[in-house]
């Protein structure tokens, strides 16, 4: 998958993106919500590694103005070949710029118009509400709540929502 925006090129992850991943990766509050956590750097590597072939998960968010990388774009089969999961990471510095939406609009488009996906879903935990409004400015609606369901370490459990968009939304 290689989708251009206006600001943006979501691409396949390169060998060479690892020390920006780890830039950002590497920061607790951006990496805060994320399941796999902070980063060191052979975990930057491993991750750039195991997205770069056909079999990613996860695609960079590059500027192109500069080449930076913004972040990247979570986008995977979640359930058969008809639903998949979309998300998102944006590096310090460029959050709150519209980076995580435009992105993701063009990879829902992508889903919905060539992959012909009949649904996407996206979590995150109420607490978050940065991710909740990127989710909503994509049309994604609320679906539920569920309570307790991921272990944070030390007895702590988090609650996460669960949002989702249809293909006949979409359009």
């Amino acid at each position: 998958m290689r989708i251009a925006t206006d600001r943006l090129i979501v691409r396949p992850f390169e060998p060479a993106d690892w020390p920006e991943v780890l830039g950002y990766a590497s920061d607790e509050e951006t990496m805060f919500y994320m399941p796999e956590g902070v980063f060191d750097e052979a975990a930057a590597k491993r991750f750039v590694r195991d997205n770069e072939g056909p079999e990613a998960r996860n695609f960079a968010m590059e500027l192109k103005d500069g080449g930076r990388l913004a972040g990247h774009i979570v986008f995977h089969p979640w359930f058969g070949h008809h639903t998949y999961e979309i998300g998102w990471v944006t590096a310090p510095g460029l959050q709150r710029r519209g980076f995580a939406t435009e992105a993701a609009r063009a990879v829902l488009r992508f889903g919905f118009e060539e992959l012909r996906l009949h649904r996407v879903i996206a979590t995150c935990q109420p607490e978050n509400a940065p991710s909740s409004r990127v989710m909503e400015k994509l049309g994604m609606r609320r679906e539920g709540l569920f309570k307790k369901c991921i272990p944070r370490g030390g007895g702590v459990w988090w609650d996460e929502y669960v949002y989702a968009v249809l293909a006949e939304e979409w359009k």
